[in-house]
This record gives C-alpha cells, sequence and structure tokens, in this order.
C-alpha cells in the first residue's frame, strides 16, 4: 500500500522577511499546519487524492489569510471574481470555474463541473448557476470582503496603476541564487493542493480570488487545466502559483508533467527546470508545488517567500515561508 502525502500552498505572494512580524508569520504557519493535519488525517482513513485536494482548498478558501474564497482581494470595480480548478490523476477528469462571485467555495464548484456536467470549464453566471443546482452553499458578493483586502487595494491604487507591472519587470531575472521579493499587495496569490493516497492516485486543486486591482474580466493560470493545475497517475500532480499570464505562456504544471513523462526527468529534474529556467526566461515569478507517482514530493519556488506545507501520513507536517 502507498504512502500516502498531501502538500500544499498559500500562495507566492508572501509578506516580505522585512517586514512580516512574529504574529503574522505564527499565524500563517498554524494555519497551513492545522490543514495538513485534516488532509492528513483524511488520508490515513483511506480518503481519496481528490477528497483530499477538495478539503484543503476548501480550508484554505474559508481562511482569510489566503487569496481564495473568503479573504479574495479586490478588482479595480470593488468587486471579487475567483477562479478555481481540479484535476483527478486517475482518470483526467478535471473541472473549472472563473470569474464567479457568489458560490461560497470555488473549488467546489470546480468539482461540480468535473462531476456533473459533460463539459470542463464554465465562467460568470453560468458558472454560478451550475454551482447552485448543484446544491452548494451561494453568498452574497460581499461575504468574501474583508478590511485586510480593502485596505491592500488603497494601498496598491496609491502606487499607481502600474506598481505591479514594475514588480514584474524587477523579478525578471529571478534565479536559485538571486530571487526576487514578491509582495503579497501587487501579486498573483493562490492556494492549491496535491495529493498521493493509499491507492496510488493522484490529484490537484488550485483556488484564486486573482490579483489585486486587476481589470475585471482577467483570468489567470488558476482555472486552466496545464497551466495552474494538472494531475495524471502516469506523472504527477502540480499545483501553481505566481505571475499567472507567464504560468499560462509556459503552460507550466503540464511542463512539469511532460518532462517526466517524455524525458525521463526526475520530479526535482522538472519542477527545476520550470521554475528556475523556463519561466524566469519571460519574467514569470513564483513556484509550484508537486507530488509524483512514488510519494517524492517538491515545493519550489523562485520569489522570496510562498506559504507552502507537506505531510506524509504517519508523519508530523512540515511548513515554511520562506527559503
Amino acid at each position: 500500500m502507498t504512502t500516502a502525502i498531501i502538500a500544499i500552498h498559500g500562495g507566492a505572494g508572501a509578506l516580505s522577511r522585512e517586514t512580516i512580524t512574529p504574529q503574522q508569520e505564527a499565524a500563517y504557519q498554524a494555519a497551513l499546519n492545522d490543514i495538513l493535519v485534516q488532509g492528513s488525517a483524511l488520508l490515513a482513513q483511506g480518503g481519496s487524492a481528490l477528497d483530499a485536494v477538495t478539503l484543503a482548498v476548501r480550508l484554505l478558501e474559508d481562511c482569510p489569510l489566503f487569496n481564495a474564497g473568503y479573504g479574495s482581494v479586490f478588482t479595480s470595480a470593488e468587486t471579487h471574481e475567483m477562479d478555481a480548478a481540479i484535476m483527478d490523476g486517475a482518470t483526467l477528469a478535471c473541472g473549472s470555474v472563473a470569474s464567479i462571485a457568489t458560490v461560497r467555495n470555488p473549488v467546489l464548484a470546480a468539482r461540480a463541473v468535473m462531476e456533473k456536467s459533460e463539459h470542463v470549464f464554465f465562467c460568470g453566471k453560468p458558472a454560478e448557476a451550475l454551482a447552485a443546482a448543484a446544491g452548494l452553499e451561494m453568498v452574497a458578493p460581499d461575504y468574501f470582503s474583508t478590511p485586510e483586502r480593502r485596505a491592500q487595494l488603497d494601498r496598491v491604487r496609491a502606487d499607481g496603476a502600474a506598481s505591479f507591472v514594475l514588480d514584474h519587470d524587477a523579478a525578471r531575472h529571478a534565479s536559485k541564487e538571486d530571487a526576487a521579493p514578491l509582495d503579497e499587495d501587487k501579486k498573483l496569490g493562490t492556494v492549491g493542493a496535491v495529493a498521493l493516497d493509499q491507492s496510488g492516485n493522484l490529484a490537484a486543486a488550485t483556488s484564486t480570488g486573482g490579483m489585486t486591482n486587476k481589470q475585471p474580466g482577467r483570468i489567470g493560470d488558476s482555472p486552466i487545466i496545464g497551466a495552474g493545475c494538472y494531475a495524471s497517475n502516469r506523472s504527477c500532480a502540480v499545483s501553481c502559483t505566481g505571475t499567472g499570464e507567464m504560468f499560462i505562456r509556459s503552460v507550466a504544471a503540464y511542463d512539469v508533467a511532460a518532462q517526466m513523462q517524455y524525458a525521463g526527468a526526475s520530479l526535482t529534474q522538472a519542477a527545476d527546470q520550470v521554475v528556475f529556467d523556463t519561466l524566469p526566461a519571460i519574467g514569470g515569478v513564483g513556484g509550484l508545488i508537486a507530488i509524483d507517482a512514488a510519494g517524492n514530493v517538491v515545493l519550489p519556488f523562485n520569489s522570496e517567500g510562498m506559504y507552502r506545507g507537506y505531510a506524509r501520513v504517519g508523519e508530523a507536517p512540515v511548513t515554511g515561508i520562506y527559503r
């Protein structure tokens, strides 16, 4: 029987090491640890990888510390637009939603698309209607608002409309040796989970509230299968976080799996190639989490920080923010 394992991330947009307080760091570490404990417990009881990533991402969405679900960032129109995706590595079944604003847990909407429709990807009002028909909890759009995210929007606006673009440019040459900071105010924050269950099946899920002050209608990599989320039992399960446009352009999640399946690369080799070579070459900043069919786990990132952690069944969780 396979030793089950789960890994999660809370986004590569981390508070700077110079500005984070001990209380803030402890809160993030505690949240990551608690979610890993719950996900690992589900796997220990024989739960599926698909159920484990669904649970983990739902809990991340319900935690206001992270930019997904409750606590999602504001668009430039002072609204919330959330995206999510999920994929079953055993069957390659998948589901995605984008630009939704009234479903409490976007990851559950993505799973409903996968399990209750003949399609893969729904957006906007039709996605919300599908979620409602599936019996999911619906909420008023202002449910997702928090004072912290409102203040974040105000700070970004005060910096000027192009503030996050400048930060992209500054990070253009990020590498292992010279990692660029990823300001949480200005960057795409995402949550995600990958898991391997006792039956040897893999799954991945990703969810996001988007980018602070983004143009309404903008969709990043999170809900795009192959860009921000991918899982196949033949290779690995991957969830990404960072500058979404670059992850889309490089098909980052699938690139890791393809290098393993077609070039014989190890999980570490493939993930490092994507995070430290392919993405920085086009100005991509961020990271990913991935687990392969043998239970190996990697959590590489080329930014200053990435909220992350993993837990093997029977072992204590391991969490981190910085290198």
